[in-house]
């Protein structure tokens, strides 16, 4: 064996450790959620970006607050209101005066997007115009005022949340900005047992210290090695198979996606599904991905990239009911 590949091993063992140890910190002081926070990790390993649906009071913010505190990142958060500017997210140029000699020229002050993780509270409460600009930055890993590139600081990790009760007074994202996230994850209430605890832990005035695993260095490291994960070409032809089913009136299509579907995933969702894999494995001690990691993912990455039609709405099926069809025929 080459020493390259005695350290890579090595790297993907670390990894594994690593990821069960971030598990443990969040569980100190997130109650349950466990899939929500394995899928967070996989987000952020594969440098992707997540929306999280959820009611508030779940606890969104403490859990990326964590999250941030575990890896030694800086956080910060966003509410998006209806009145929030672009230049409210990514920085805004001032008039700045040298008290020495007098002389005024413009600065640009950053916007609380200059960080490495960042919460975008409820970002369809706020105007197409901002919501663009949050997407841009996701996008390109940089932002432009007057002429000048500023680059954002990496890992660059966005995770929107959405209230999925009150739509009133709101401005959903379009589908193609949808797109631009990983992972859609819909966060449940907690059990009673677990909400037992969450009340016991937070009206006790004690609180968790959390001990802090990687740094920015070493993730950035981690998310180049989940890249070099090799995957069958049966498993690269398992989840791009999937994808296409999605598609209607296609060759791939089966009958059910004809009827109840209008539209279906592009290829970043082929993507998605690999760097998921990919990452999924290494969290589990394996070196080489599986059609089972594949399937373990292929919800939260493909139920915000399909459309149902009226016949699906007015049968009352989902999107989950028609991706959960398709794995069983592919």
């Amino acid at each position: 064996m080459q020493s390259q590949d005695k350290e890579t091993i090595a790297q993907a063992k670390r990894f594994h450790e690593v990821f069960n140890e971030l598990r443990t910190e969040i569980g100190k002081v997130v109650v349950g959620q466990q899939h929500i926070v394995d899928n967070l990790l996989i987000s952020l390993f594969s440098r992707g970006h997540c929306v999280l649906i959820g009611v508030p009071g779940l606890a969104k913010t403490l859990l990326i607050r964590t999250l941030s505190e575990s890896l030694n990142l800086s956080f910060n958060r966003i509410q998006f209101t209806p009145d929030l500017m672009p230049g409210d997210i990514t920085g805004t140029e001032i008039i700045d005066s040298d008290v020495a000699s007098g002389k005024k020229e413009f600065k640009f002050f950053k916007g609380p997007i200059f960080a490495n993780i960042i919460l975008a509270d409820e970002i369809n409460r706020t105007p197409p115009k901002t919501q663009a600009a949050l997407l841009e930055a996701m996008q390109e890993y940089h932002v432009t005022a007057s002429g000048t590139t500023y680059q954002l600081d990496r890992p660059f990790f966005v995770l929107a949340t959405q209230n999925p009760i009150e739509q009133e007074g709101t401005y959903p994202l379009p589908e193609a900005q949808l797109d631009r996230f990983m992972f859609n994850l819909w966060l449940d209430y907690p059990s009673f047992e677990e909400e037992i605890e969450i009340v016991s832990r937070t009206t006790s005035g004690l609180s968790t210290p959390v001990k802090t695993i990687l740094s920015a260095e070493e993730i950035i490291a981690f998310q180049k090695l989940t890249r070099q994960v090799p995957v069958p070409e049966s498993v690269l032809n398992y989840a791009v198979k999937i994808v296409n089913m999605t598609r209607p009136n296609t060759s791939y299509a089966p009958d059910f996606v004809n009827k109840y579907m209008t539209w279906g995933a592009g290829p970043r969702a082929s993507q998605f599904l690999i760097l998921g894999g990919k990452t999924r494995a290494l969290a589990d001690g394996r070196f080489n991905v599986t059609e089972e990691d594949i399937n373990a993912i292929a919800i939260p990455v493909l139920r915000h990239r399909i459309v149902n039609n009226y016949a699906a709405e007015a049968e009352g099926i989902k999107a989950e009911d028609l991706i959960n069809r398709i794995l069983k025929e592919a």
